[in-house]
C-alpha cells in the first residue's frame, strides 16, 4: 500500500481540524496505507517564519513530503483562506515537491462561506507544486465536529458520511492496480 502524509495545518493544539485528521489516519491505515501524521504547530515558529530552509525540523518535513505516496492536508479556514501556518511550509517546500503525489485537501471553518477555501485558494497551490491528482477535497463545519476529552472527536453524521466517501475515495485512488504508474506518467 502507500504511504500517506497527514498535514495538520491548524496552530492550534486543540484543534478540531488536527483531531480531525487523526481519526481519518486511523481509517487510512485501516485500509493498508502506512499514514504519517505531521502537525505543523509543532515545527519551531522561528524557522517557518525566517524561512530556514537548513533547520533539521524543517529539513525532516521536507523528507516526509519526499517520502509520501500521497499527502492528505488539513486545515481550517481562517478569513476565507487555509491557515499562515500551512502557508508558511508549503513555502518552505521545494517547488514541485507534490510532484507524482496524489492529494486529499480538507477543510474545517465556523460558516459555509468559506467553503470554496478549497477550490479557490488550497487547490491552486497543490497544483502549482506538481501534485499529480488532487482528489475532490471536503469541508466540515466547526459545530459538526465534538470534541471529546479523550482527543478523540465526534463527527455529525451527515458530515460525516461525505467525509468518509472522499477519504475512501482518496485510498481507492491509491490502491488502484497502475495508479503509480498513471501518476509517473
Amino acid at each position: 500500500m502507500s504511504t500517506v502524509l497527514s498535514v495538520s495545518g491548524s496552530p492550534s493544539a486543540t484543534s478540531r481540524t488536527a483531531r480531525l485528521l487523526r481519526g481519518l489516519d486511523s481509517r487510512l491505515a485501516a485500509q493498508g496505507h502506512q499514514v504519517l501524521p505531521l502537525d505543523v504547530r509543532t515545527l519551531p515558529a522561528e524557522a517557518l517564519l525566517h524561512a530556514d530552509f537548513g533547520h533539521p525540523e524543517i529539513v525532516r518535513a521536507t523528507g516526509l513530503v519526499a517520502r509520501a505516496d500521497a499527502v492528505v492536508i488539513g486545515t481550517p479556514v481562517y478569513k476565507a483562506a487555509y491557515s499562515g501556518l500551512l502557508k508558511a511550509l508549503l513555502d518552505l517546500l521545494p517547488q514541485y515537491a507534490l510532484e507524482g503525489k496524489t492529494v486529499l485537501p480538507l477543510a474545517t471553518g465556523g460558516s459555509t462561506a468559506h467553503v470554496l477555501a478549497i477550490d479557490y485558494g488550497l487547490r491552486p497551490v497543490l497544483a502549482s507544486m506538481g501534485a499529480a491528482h488532487i482528489t475532490p477535497g471536503w469541508f466540515v463545519l466547526d459545530k459538526h465536529i465534538e470534541a471529546r476529552d479523550d482527543g478523540s472527536v465526534v463527527v455529525d453524521a451527515a458530515a460525516r458520511e461525505g467525509l468518509e466517501r472522499v477519504v475512501d475515495q482518496f485510498s481507492a485512488v491509491l490502491s488502484s492496480p497502475g495508479t503509480a504508474d498513471a501518476v509517473a506518467a
